[in-house]
Formats: C-alpha cells, sequence, structure tokens
C-alpha cells in the first residue's frame, strides 16, 4: 500500500487574517475559521480513499478545534505539530519585525527566543520518522510554517525550502511516492474545493 500524509492547516484565526505570527498563544478560530474547518473534512473526504488512518494533531485549540469540525475521528495530540516557536517575535507581523531587522523572515533569519531553523528541522524529521511508520494513511492537523517545514523535509529538502509552499488556512496538501521518490501530490487545496 502507498502511504499519503494529508497535511491540514488549522482555520482562520484574528491573528492569521493580520499576519501576526502565532505558535504559543492559543487564540480560537473565528466564525469564518470554523465553517472553513467543517468544509476541511469534506475536502478529505474527497481527497482520502476509504481505509484505516492514523490522525495527529497539534495540541494548539486552533488546530484541535479545526480537527474536531472536520470530524476527524480518533485524534491523538502530537506535541511535535506545534507551529515554530518565534519566541520575541510572537504576535508581531513581518512589517513590524523588519522595523528593526530589515528583509527578516523566518525562513532566512533567527527568532530571539525561540526555535533555531535547525531545532524545527530535527522536529520535522522526527515527526516524519513516525509518520513513516505508521504503516497508514496519516492526517496532520497542525499550523501554516511548520507544515510547510513538513513538506520541505518529506521531499529531503532544507527547512528554509518551505518558502516555496503555500498553505492557506483549512487547506490540505497531500504528500505521497511515486516508486519511491516523495512527493507532493495535491498542493494548498482550499476547504471549498471538493473532487
Amino acid at each position: 500500500m502507498e502511504q499519503r500524509v494529508y497535511i491540514l492547516r488549522h482555520g482562520t484565526t484574528e491573528w492569521s487574517l493580520t499576519g501576526q505570527h502565532t505558535s504559543r498563544t492559543d487564540i480560537p478560530l473565528t466564525a469564518e475559521g470554523e465553517l472553513r474547518a467543517r468544509q476541511a473534512g469534506q475536502t478529505l473526504t474527497a481527497l482520502r480513499p476509504p481505509g484505516p488512518v492514523l490522525v495527529l494533531c497539534s495540541p494548539r485549540k486552533r488546530a484541535q478545534r479545526t480537527a474536531d469540525l472536520a470530524g476527524l475521528a480518533d485524534v491523538v495530540t502530537e506535541p511535535l505539530l506545534v507551529e515554530w516557536d518565534y519566541g520575541d517575535y510572537e504576535g508581531l507581523t513581518t512589517d513590524q519585525i523588519r522595523e528593526t531587522v530589515p528583509d527578516w523572515t523566518v525562513w532566512s533569519h533567527p527568532c530571539p527566543g525561540g526555535e533555531t531553523a535547525s531545532n524545527v528541522a530535527t522536529r520535522a524529521d522526527d515527526l516524519l520518522t513516525r509518520v513513516r511508520g505508521a504503516g497508514t494513511d496519516v492526517v496532520l492537523v497542525g499550523h501554516g510554517h511548520f507544515s510547510r517545514c513538513l513538506i520541505a523535509r518529506w521531499l529531503n529538502l532544507p527547512i528554509a525550502a518551505g518558502v516555496h509552499f503555500a498553505l492557506d488556512p483549512a487547506a490540505v496538501t497531500v504528500l505521497g511516492d511515486d516508486r519511491g521518490a516523495p512527493q507532493i501530490q495535491r498542493a494548498n487545496v482550499p476547504a471549498w474545493q471538493h473532487g
């Protein structure tokens, strides 16, 4: 059986709307975020063949609520799925950070008081080792930057390559293999697009 990994980003929050970096702050989904999370469940049903699945979810409330609204069953809380820890940049937008650190991005610069790219890469690799050993399809419900890191590491790319992968709130990306070569099978499928 060819394993597939379905990455579902949590629905929209107030901070994802404003572009504020959100890792440890546990804020709820917006009404729109809740609607899209429900629709994401339909998207997963349309994309995933019937059969066993392991569902792993970040412990953050926004991810847990997304999994619940998407109708995912037997959800296992997975601490490795938390968002990149932005440290002192928590709650700030990129423009605010760039007032003191020109050209800053999470992909190219450090997050003082937070995780390093190396820390995030190790965490992503540890999670993917667990996923590869699951022996079944896996759904990962998590966050924007860390999910993009997972995509990069699935493809054996450096963590900074995550910049090249979009993943909107409540969107799904499907990872798999083509005769042993890791691939992206579907990318950033919006919650309202089915089939």
